[in-house]
């Protein structure tokens, strides 16, 4: 199904301020280097403004800084890249998860099911599971006993929720994610591994989104909390009692260990390590290859991972690193000689 919207119509959801023809028709989006009339583009990033004078695109979204080098019609708004989102969510043409309750889905007689759910093939819904109105469950999803999902959520296929969790209103959740898998607890006996069982759950806010094949582990006693606003990107594990506050954003492949504590706003890249048993204040922002081994207890950027440089100079770095204990040594040693 194509969508279409003229500038005007555009420019009064965006509460953009109109520069040209608001009678021009957009049906798609585009970048501003490959964009054809029809589709609108943005510029967020400057870095690119050479790119919006030659531009084909029929419209752009653009800050105010940036009207001067524009020769086409323009969407004026202070956050350019917002005005991106919401008009890609205006175009959206993802389809549903599914479309009706499957002759194949598995549905036990105890599950509730809201006004409009979809489930798709080979689901299976089990005892005394409560679906909110809208939901969409995908073919192959597997909900567990007792699991309660909140009002317009959305899980692709092959989702999997372990039992007693709950997923609030308005998430999504993209393939093969799984929600209240066991945490890994186990005690050792005379060197052989006793399994502990996992006895929490794991509590979904609202407006969650969990990435493909993304585990958030269920508590050990406790639950692992992900609170309102949260996003998981893909191939990410939160691990059991781990807690994480609104609004915080994780990229791909990061992981968080047992029992931390992550605030508001944070900001987590990607292949982030977080160590377990520790607290991390709101407004932290780890870039990508951050090793967290202990507590932030200040808000701001932090930083571990080494950068890639050629293996020559890694080598050489890697001697004056193995060196460097040696040469505190003798720098005590001439601070002693000199004091």
């Amino acid at each position: 199904m194509m969508l279409s919207y003229t500038l005007a119509e555009l420019a009064r959801e965006l509460g953009a301020e109109l520069r040209g023809d608001g009678e021009v028709v957009i049906s798609s989006l585009g970048t501003l280097a490959s964009a054809k009339q029809g589709q609108i583009s943005f510029l967020a990033n400057a870095k690119y403004r050479s790119q919006l004078s030659e531009t084909n695109a029929s419209a752009v979204i653009i800050g105010e800084e940036d009207v001067s080098f524009c020769n086409t019609n323009a969407l004026v708004m202070k956050n350019a890249y917002l005005g991106f989102a919401k008009v890609a969510q205006m175009l959206d043409t993802t389809p549903a998860a599914a479309h009706e309750i499957h002759s194949t889905a598995v549905i036990a007689p105890s599950a509730k099911l809201g006004q409009g759910v979809v489930i798709g093939a080979n689901a299976v819904i089990e005892a005394d599971v409560e679906l909110g109105d809208n939901v969409q469950v995908g073919p192959g999803s597997f909900i567990g006993r007792g699991v309660r999902i909140g009002k317009g959520t959305k899980l692709w296929a092959n989702v999997s929720v372990y039992h007693d969790c709950i997923i609030g209103e308005d998430c999504l959740l993209q393939s093969s994610a799984v929600i209240g898998s066991d945490g890994f607890g186990y005690a050792n006996d005379a060197g052989q591994w006793v399994k502990i069982p996992q006895l929490g759950r794991a509590i979904l806010g609202n407006r969650v989104e969990i990435g493909a094949n993304t585990s958030i582990d269920r508590g050990a006693l406790e639950d692992t909390v992900l609170k309102d606003g949260v996003i998981i990107d893909n191939l990410c594990q939160i691990a059991h009692n781990v807690e994480i506050g609104e609004n915080t954003a994780m990229a791909a492949c990061s992981v968080v260990a047992g029992s931390t504590t992550i605030g508001k706003y944070c900001v987590i890249a990607g292949m982030v390590g977080i160590n377990g048993h520790i607290d991390i204040v709101d407004g932290c922002t780890f870039t990508g290859f951050s090793m967290v081994t202990k507590s932030i207890k200040e808000p701001g950027v932090y930083s571990s991972g080494i950068p890639a440089t050629t293996n020559k100079e890694w080598r050489k770095n890697m001697v004056g690193l193995k060196n460097i204990t040696d040469l505190a040594q003798k720098i005590k040693q001439l601070e002693k000689h000199f004091k």
